[in-house]
């Protein structure tokens, strides 16, 4: 018998029993994930073990997607801007600057290669990484006076996943990947952890808060998130 799951973030995830399985083991394919448990075991358990992988989980599914990196790959956000160009070098050049970054490759380039997949990540990564530790604190610093809502510290991290997090000590924790965001949900994110600093649940009282700096629109733009992912 199999049991199936339609979650927000992770999509559909098919349960099977299998009478060989000692636990539970989850496997991420392009269409679901599956997840093999010994028979018996409560749906109640299985939902438990989703909540703690969930991240990891939204990783795996999130790299399945990944296009290939090549000479038609192009971001064009609000904040970053990439392109990739054939130059007559036989050697990567990489032009970054904030806001815009051009790849310069050679013209026998394999890009179906995957150790130049990763490095071409790696790079772009970089880049996100730079123009984000400009640009988010000092929004974040705006924000937290025009609403009155104070913090301790932001850090940028590499995040794939959470597009930010706020601690009980109201530290401020930022994906470098926000900056791939528009403008008007880089704002919401921000005024999000903001609202932790004072509500560190998703409860009533936290939604009001939000909703109130937000123009009532707090629900509207988190289900308009859900169109863009942390990763590239």
């Amino acid at each position: 018998m199999e049991t199936i799951i339609e979650d927000d973030e992770l999509g559909v995830l098919v349960i099977r029993a299998n009478p060989r399985a000692r636990s539970l083991v989850f496997r991420t394919k392009s269409d679901a994930i599956y997840v093999s448990v010994p028979p018996g075991t409560a749906i109640k358990e299985v939902k438990h073990a989703i909540e703690n992988l969930r991240s990891k989980l939204w990783v795996s599914r999130q790299k399945l997607k990944r296009p290939l990196i090549d000479l038609n790959y192009r971001i064009d956000a609000e904040y970053f801007k990439l392109s990739l160009i054939t130059g007559e070098k036989e050697q990567f050049m990489a032009n970054s600057k904030l806001g815009f970054m051009q790849i310069v490759c050679p013209p026998q380039a394999v890009f179906a290669d995957e150790g130049l997949q990763n490095w071409l990540r790696k790079v772009i990564e970089e880049s996100l990484r730079k123009n984000a530790k400009v640009i988010l604190p000092s929004r974040l610093e705006h924000l937290s006076k025009q609403s009155g809502l104070p913090y301790k510290s932001v850090k940028i991290n590499s995040s794939q996943g959470r597009w930010g997090s706020c601690s009980a000590r109201k530290d401020i924790n930022l994906s470098y990947y926000l900056v791939l965001l528009p403008s008007h949900l880089i704002d919401y994110v921000l005024l999000h952890e903001l609202c932790h600093t004072r509500e560190m649940n998703h409860s009533e009282r936290f939604w009001e808060l939000l909703n109130r700096f937000t123009n009532g629109n707090a629900m509207a733009l988190r289900n308009e998130l859900r169109g863009y992912r942390t990763c590239i």
